[in-house]
């Protein structure tokens, strides 16, 4: 088991961001660990109830525990600034359910090496897999695109996606400037990394329904998700680009 403060295996790192998923995360840390053989991984329970905990550090990795829970944003700002302290040169952002599908992240990492992006958005409506989402979601989903795409200056497809490649500056700017809030994780985070100058490009990817466990936002929630989208994408684009600025000075 790599305990926190070893020095790291690989230069590349998984973080998953994990709260109450004792069902699914022992399946999906075989799957990565098998798939992905040169990467370490880090589980972020993110003030788990249950044995999620126990189940990811039965599989030999590290786990941070978090005294209570901060969001999906807050467990993977802590999981980036494990992956700066540590050394790592890369970080992959997937899910603890079983959603993401780790035989695809090859895509990622091809993307990242051909076109020098900083950050690779995992796509799931962008030619690969049939993945689908419809109704008020479907529709807030497709705006948000549309508005992003003009913000990161290239065309995205799937930007509420959890799954991400991130560089090293992408993973020094997370470390410290991870937004905890609702969508924050997804579009805010593209919104800042745009602002701060970085490159940000998609990969079409295949997922998967979760394999168990219950979503953090219920079907009787997709109406809402759209107004909330809206808003979390109008407040993005008022935030500053200051972090790599001050960095850079």
């Amino acid at each position: 088991m790599q305990l926190l403060g070893d020095t790291p295996a690989h230069r590349r790192l998984v973080v998953l961001p994990a709260w109450n998923e004792e069902a699914a995360i022992g399946g999906c840390l075989d799957e990565i660990l098998a798939v992905l053989p040169d990467w370490d991984v880090v589980v972020v329970s993110d003030g788990s109830t249950d044995r999620t905990s126990t189940v990811a550090k039965a599989k030999g990795v590290a786990v941070i525990d978090l005294p209570f829970n901060l969001g999906v944003g807050g467990a993977r700002r802590a999981g980036f600034s494990y992956a700066v302290r540590e050394g790592y040169s890369q970080v992959l952002q997937i899910d603890a359910d079983g959603q993401h599908d780790p035989a695809e992240v090859h895509h990622l990492v091809e993307v990242m090496e051909e076109t020098g992006a900083d950050v690779v958005v995992g796509a799931r409506f962008a030619g690969r897999g049939d993945y689908a989402v419809t109704g008020p979601r479907r529709v807030a989903m497709n705006l948000l695109s549309w508005a992003l795409s003009r913000v990161c200056r290239t065309r995205l497809t799937d930007t509420t996606s959890g799954l991400k490649l991130c560089g090293p500056r992408a993973t020094a700017l997370y470390a410290v400037d991870y937004p905890a809030e609702y969508l924050g994780d997804t579009v805010e985070a593209l919104v800042i990394a745009a602002r701060n100058g970085l490159v940000v490009r998609q990969a079409a990817v295949s997922m998967r329904e979760r394999a168990a466990g219950v979503p953090s936002h219920p079907p009787v929630k997709a109406a809402a998700f759209l107004i909330r989208a809206m808003m979390a994408l109008a407040i993005a684009l008022t935030r500053p680009a200051k972090v790599l600025e001050q960095e850079s000075s």
